[in-house]
């Protein structure tokens, strides 16, 4: 794509905008723009003639980018003016965390709300976030990660098992889905084994979630037979605030430790910057 992240960067003071690519016109919104970072919405034209909204929130001088895979049904709710009606996941609301962190991420919703599960493992997800990673994949943002979270790691498995080499500088799993249930898929159902990009799985011992046991996180670490360079980070503690163990607002999301948790997770991170 012809348009680069330092381009948005040296405009954030306009309050709306359109850029040209090479196929049609990305819709953009700035939500908000200061001297610390810069929060917008593209309407994000595919090869395919569809549209994806994706949120992008990026701090002035990003170290990398992290395409951030939401769980539950994908669905965050993403409007033009920055409204989320789902806005409690984990890669969601802590997106201001990420970028104190030097981070800039970026978060797809799905295409006319379409439910993702059952489908994250799919050839056709897998091109999807292969589309978001080019977007995002430019010299002055630095490094592009993949980050996905419950049933989002399906999809960061599946991506990054895909990739064209080198397009993807590491993948973080966090309280992935390994047992199955009612999407019929796992992180095991997106050939982890293909994945050849240096791999953190993260895992709260404290997950209460029936189809993420901790206990799985060795297992998935394991099945990334490709890659050479497999950690798992181990954290604990979390509060819970939603009805359901698999919520976002428990300690399955992270809920009251995320602070801790990115912090550890940055740090890795930067290893690979």
């Amino acid at each position: 794509m012809q348009n680069t992240i330092a381009t948005l960067l040296s405009l954030v003071f306009l309050p709306t905008m359109a850029f040209a690519d090479d196929r049609q016109q990305q819709e953009i919104t700035t939500l908000i723009a200061d001297h610390s970072h810069a929060e917008r919405v593209f309407n994000l034209p595919l090869n395919d003639g569809k549209r994806l909204t994706v949120l992008f929130s990026t701090p002035t001088r990003p170290r990398g980018t992290i395409i951030m895979l939401p769980g539950g049904t994908g669905d965050i709710g993403l409007q033009q003016d920055g409204r989320i009606g789902q806005g409690d996941n984990f890669v969601v609301r802590t997106r201001d965390l990420w970028n104190k962190h030097g981070y800039a991420v970026l978060i797809p919703d799905t295409i006319n709300h379409t439910n993702l599960r059952g489908r994250r493992s799919s050839s056709a997800y897998a091109r999807l976030v292969e589309e978001l990673a080019a977007f995002a994949h430019q010299p002055e943002s630095g490094p592009v990660f993949l980050l996905g979270t419950s049933q989002g790691s399906i999809a960061a498995v599946n991506a990054a098992a895909h990739a064209l080499p080198s397009s993807i500088a590491a993948v973080v799993l966090t309280e992935s889905v390994s047992v199955m249930g009612g999407s019929g898929e796992t992180v095991f159902s997106a050939t982890p084994q293909q994945v050849r990009a240096p791999v953190l799985v993260v895992v709260n011992r404290d997950d209460l979630c029936n189809v993420a046991p901790p206990q799985s996180a060795r297992q998935i670490a394991a099945a990334m037979t490709a890659s050479g360079d497999v950690h798992v980070l181990t954290v604990s503690g979390g509060a819970t605030r939603s009805k359901k163990n698999c919520g976002s607002l428990t300690p399955h999301g992270y809920f009251r430790i995320e602070d801790k948790v990115i912090d550890a997770i940055s740090r890795w991170l930067d290893t690979h910057s």
